[in-house]
């Protein structure tokens, strides 16, 4: 960030500006931010105590003194504020409280049904939000933001999902506004697969600025990272990868007019299909799981088929987007080594050898909390914005 400064020679101006360079969490001076910055030292003196004031930046001891008193340092204060965040699905929700960084303090998982409608499943969010900020200190007073990640397309602008096909009674439910009946304070919602990719860049690859995440278990989609920036396309809509009709492979042991969709054939749902054509009992995405990872032969070649077909929609993307990463997420990933075998056999024949010469496919390491850690950075992003730091300096 702060080579970034120096390089582009762009006038740093307010506050807010000067807060994101601290929020590398380095002590500095005054006088170092002043270099860094090109301003005044008394232009840095006064952003630096509104930053203070509004305690989003606290003292950090003294610098070394190279005659006379020594210098004051001052660095970011991640307990300045508290984020609630919430990973919605099909069948659980996960909530936690997070701090300016998005370390997760403390989180909950439950079993909750999405269809039981959108005031039952945020009441036990608002309910179990409330009891993990009441078990920290002054939590709920500092609470900065509240992020929602649902299983289904979102409005991201207005935070209203739209036709979601697993959450009757949802679409276009004012999810902002009901959580601010409660906690009056910004309410971001996006879909689950976008905050999933927020938080699995956070956890396993915070340098990579393109990034693409596949979710692969009832359904399948992608939260697509491009230039260190989550792309949601003009509506919120982007990475629907799910929807995309699979080009035909002779490879594939699909007839050559199957005009199906991707989620059709390769979702948690599709292989429980096929293995039941199969006289196989899978009733759904658990159940393929539970065999891939007992080794059923069956379970496991068409786990591996679904891959191929996933890589066959991949190869596109490596195309167009040229990521340097794409990881795998969702239950039927999280079953072994198959699906993630069946996309790179794919992905690496189809895609021009110049996006894939560095390209890595990887299976998912941000485990239970990366939705919610995922849904605490949206928010972040957001208060903790240049403007929205002047604002919150210019209150203090």
């Amino acid at each position: 960030m702060v080579d970034a400064v120096r390089a582009t020679g762009a006038p740093v101006s307010g506050a807010g500006e000067i807060f994101q360079i601290l929020r590398d969490g380095r002590a500095r001076t005054k006088a170092e931010l002043a270099n860094l910055t090109g301003l005044a030292r008394s232009t840095v003196s006064n952003r630096v105590d509104a930053l203070l004031a509004s305690g989003l930046v606290r003292p950090a001891g003294e610098a070394v003194s190279t005659g006379g008193r020594p210098p004051a340092r001052v660095a970011f204060n991640p307990l300045a504020g508290y984020v609630l965040a919430a990973d919605l699905g099909a069948t659980h929700a996960t909530v936690a409280i997070a701090d300016l960084t998005g370390r997760i303090v403390a989180s909950r998982t439950h079993p909750l049904d999405i269809a039981a409608g959108p005031e039952t499943v945020l009441d036990v969010v608002i309910a179990e939000g409330g009891a993990l900020l009441d078990a920290e200190t002054d939590a709920r007073a500092r609470l900065a933001g509240v992020g929602i990640g649902v299983p289904g397309p979102v409005e991201h602008s207005t935070g209203r999902p739209t036709n979601p096909p697993i959450m009757p009674g949802w679409d276009r439910f004012d999810i902002p506004r009901y959580v601010q009946g409660s906690f009056d304070v910004p309410v971001l919602v996006d879909n689950d697969v976008n905050i999933l990719a927020l938080g699995e860049q956070s956890v396993g690859w915070p340098g990579i600025a393109d990034l693409v995440f596949v979710k692969v278990a009832t359904g399948i989609g992608a939260g697509i990272i491009s230039g260190g920036t989550l792309q949601r396309g003009a509506q919120g809509s982007a990475g629907d990868m799910g929807h995309v009709q699979v080009p035909y492979s002779h490879d594939s042991p699909r007839p050559a007019g199957d005009e199906r969709d991707l989620e059709a054939i390769a979702s948690g749902t599709a292989i429980a299909a096929e293995l039941r054509s199969q006289g196989i009992a899978a009733a759904g995405s658990a159940d393929v799981v539970d065999l891939v990872r007992s080794g059923h032969p069956a379970a496991i070649a068409a786990t591996r088929q679904a891959g191929r077909e996933v890589g066959e929609v991949l190869s596109t993307v490596v195309n167009m987007l040229n990521p340097s990463i794409i990881v795998l997420g969702g239950s039927v990933a999280r079953a072994g080594e198959h699906l993630l075998a069946g996309v790179r056999e794919v992905v690496y024949r189809r895609s021009i050898p110049l996006a894939t010469q560095h390209l890595g496919i990887v299976q998912s390491q941000g485990g239970e909390t990366a939705g919610v850690m995922g849904a605490a950075i949206m928010v972040i992003q957001q208060v903790l914005s240049p403007a929205s730091v002047d604002a919150r300096g210019a209150r203090a």
